[in-house]
């Protein structure tokens, strides 16, 4: 009897432990899966600015080919995953790429390299999402996915607002270039984490999105045909191309706005407090989405978070006030908190049994990477051509018909 209680013990604390790793490695991921964000912009704009010919269409341009590079890497990067083995060290990989890419900013010049490290990180960031997701439906399986998923991001969220509150702290004393090296010591605690998961702990058939008995061997199609054939993963590559073609452009004009009214070391103190006030929000909407997708659905929450999202690029427009901007900047918190939240959890419900979890990641994340890359330009464009108001109402008038299809089109994914 002593030896059952004692082995159900161990039992409990092998389960305990992936999940205190997967929480500390999503807290630690947080500022590094998405390279330097709107610090880049800030960067340019107020650090070299218009003397080195640098401006927010310049600066989009290299977003625009930072992101195109990116996101044509997204399938490939999944259908890796899908045959990778070990997934932890995959991402060890990708961890010391997009750093070694951002630190490098600072001794790099001209146009030309800037995107060249640029593109490198992305495309070592298009491994992270996917890498994550497979790893936690590998470890906790499907029944438990959606939960398991909204806490990664709330503590990837809580993540980015420590270090997003540490930048906006040092850059006070220390300027802009502390970024760079806050993100080195996090990607050093990422991989220091990532080493502490057990790979034989993740069932590899199991994080690919296979469903099948353990003694029969599974008919999987085709990662093309999984693609074409499936049309409401169609529909929602299309969405989600929406949504983020009006999200990714709106906290990245917000900073070059401060740059531009309060300058370049209140601006990235400035950004920093927006990137927190956003990322305390979605924290509890996170842990609400992953607890409650069950029982509410995905259609019905995906919809509040892309009404959030187009009533904040209106919002933008009624004050340049920067703690206004601040203030508006936490309804990301929602939009995006839900977004994240469940963006794995719909592509999985839509490939449940294909075995195809990985590459359909990575095709989606192509549009959204495909919308995040056009919105950089796009807002660029305008803000230069027509100023800020004209740039927000814009992305506020996408998010308006990314509602109306998800509405109208979109199925519900949860039986």
């Amino acid at each position: 009897m002593a030896t059952a209680a004692t082995d159900i013990g161990q039992g409990s604390e092998r389960k305990k432990a992936p999940d205190r790793v997967l929480d500390a490695l999503n807290f630690f991921l947080a500022d590094v899966r998405d390279g330097l964000g709107p610090y880049l912009a800030i960067y340019l704009i107020a650090v070299r600015g218009p003397a080195q010919g640098w401006n927010e269409a310049t600066v989009g341009s290299v977003l625009t080919i930072a992101g195109i590079v990116g996101l044509l890497c997204q399938t490939p990067a999944g259908s890796l995953i899908d045959r990778v083995t070990n997934k932890p060290r995959l991402i060890m990989v990708a961890a010391l790429l997009v750093t070694l890419s951002s630190v490098s900013l600072p001794i790099v010049s001209g146009y030309t390299m800037v995107a060249v490290t640029q593109s490198i990180a992305a495309v070592a960031g298009a491994v992270f999402a996917p890498a994550i997701s497979a790893i936690t439906l590998g470890l906790v399986g499907p029944k438990l996915f959606a939960k398991r998923v909204g806490r990664n991001e709330a503590f990837n969220h809580g993540g980015n607002a420590v270090s997003a509150g540490l930048a906006g702290l040092l850059a006070w004393t220390f300027g802009p270039v502390v970024v760079f090296w806050l993100m080195a010591g996090l990607t050093v605690a990422s991989i220091v984490t990532a080493t502490r998961l057990r790979n034989d702990d993740i069932d590899n058939d199991v994080a690919r999105g296979l469903d099948c008995a353990p003694d029969k061997e599974c008919e999987q199609p085709s990662a093309w045909m999984c693609l074409v054939e499936n049309k409401p993963l169609l529909l929602f590559a299309v969405i989600v191309f929406t949504f983020h073609l009006a999200n990714a452009a709106m906290l990245i004009s917000v900073g070059q706005l401060l740059a531009r009214t309060v300058g370049k070391d209140q601006a990235t103190s400035l950004t920093a407090a927006c990137i927190v006030a956003a990322q305390l929000v979605m924290v509890p909407v996170a842990i609400v989405v992953g607890r409650n997708t069950e029982r509410w659905g995905t259609k019905p929450i995906f919809l509040v978070g892309f009404a959030f999202l187009a009533a904040r690029g209106a919002l933008y427009t009624v004050s340049n006030d920067p703690w206004w901007l601040v203030g508006v900047q936490a309804l990301d918190g929602i939009g995006a908190g839900i977004f994240g939240a469940l963006f794995p959890v719909v592509i999985a419900d839509l490939t449940r049994g294909s075995g195809r979890f990985n590459v359909s990641q990575g095709a989606v994340a192509t549009a959204q990477g495909l919308g995040a890359a056009l919105s950089a330009s796009l807002a660029g464009a305008i803000i230069v051509a027509a100023g800020y108001s004209a740039s927000f109402l814009t992305l506020a008038a996408i998010a308006a018909i990314g509602f109306v299809l998800y509405l109208t089109a979109m199925p519900e994914t949860k039986c």
